[in-house]
């Protein structure tokens, strides 16, 4: 019973000695509670997520997918059927491709280098899990008899590509945005914009039919788990990698988007 207790809280106890680290440079006691609760949310995600991954491998859709699919298709103004054909638009190849290439070289040029080393590698790294789990699950896309398919693809369903690579790209930018920027309209004018293309590409994916919205629920989950590990991986090597970039040399203070002094390394 005692080996069976370890082997569940060891990792537990990892994870919260790694979010302690992450936010040591701050240091203020209400971190610790926040990480806890973090991490709480980071251990029910992933449960979730193996759950709906397991039980798409068994079953096309689910019902809530059919009827949260066919509401979601119900609102159709010219505005909102727009703005999702450019959502979804702007996830496909080659501009998704052209987008991340263009704020990699923005951040680099403008010597963000480890910032644009760490986003190219996350991104990287979650296209590559989420095809692999495209392929292991292998569900099939929703068909036209259920519901309204604008364009049918030919590859897997789950979990949506679109949303993945939407939550860990532009959702690291928005937290780059928010600990390397002062506080400004054009700041805020950022992380709504990409809060908005984040929040609402997984309902562009259901309204063009080529989704279901359990595929964007497990998108959403792996990717927030995806996007955790990249901050924690930035905020880590930040002092030992950025020290002789030209700007923003500091590890930031993501609660106030405030550098904060370099962590001392022996």
């Amino acid at each position: 019973m005692a080996v069976a207790v370890q082997v569940v809280t060891e990792p537990v106890n990892k994870w919260r000695r790694i979010l302690g680290e992450a936010g040591a440079v701050v240091g203020k006691p209400w971190r610790r509670y926040r990480a806890n609760i973090f991490l709480a949310y980071l251990v029910v995600a992933v449960i979730v997520f193996l759950v709906l991954a397991v039980l798409a491998k068994t079953v096309a859709y689910f019902t809530f997918d059919l009827s949260i699919a066919q509401l979601i298709q119900s609102f159709h103004p010219a505005w909102f059927d727009v703005l999702m054909r450019t959502l979804t638009w702007i996830g496909f190849g080659p501009q998704a491709y052209v987008i991340t290439l263009l704020v990699l070289v923005a951040l680099f040029v403008s010597g963000l280098k480890w910032e644009s080393a760490v986003s190219a590698i996350s991104v990287a790294g979650s296209t590559a899990l989420g095809l692999a789990l495209k392929v292991l699950v292998d569900r099939p896309r929703p068909s036209a008899d259920l519901v309204n398919v604008l364009s049918q693809l030919n590859d897997f369903s789950f979990p949506s590509g679109h949303v993945l690579f939407f939550t860990v790209f532009f959702g690291f930018q928005m937290f780059l945005a928010y600990t390397l920027l002062k506080p400004s309209w054009w700041r805020s004018a950022i992380l709504l914009v990409l809060g908005a293309m984040v929040t609402l590409v997984g309902v562009s994916r259901v309204y063009m039919g080529q989704h279901w919205p359990s595929d964007v629920m497990a998108a959403y989950l792996l990717g927030s788990v995806w996007l955790t590990a990249t901050v924690l991986v930035y905020r880590w090597g930040k002092p030992r990698f950025s020290a002789n970039q030209p700007v923003a040399r500091e590890t930031p203070d993501s609660a106030s988007g405030v550098a904060a002094k370099p962590v001392k390394h022996s």
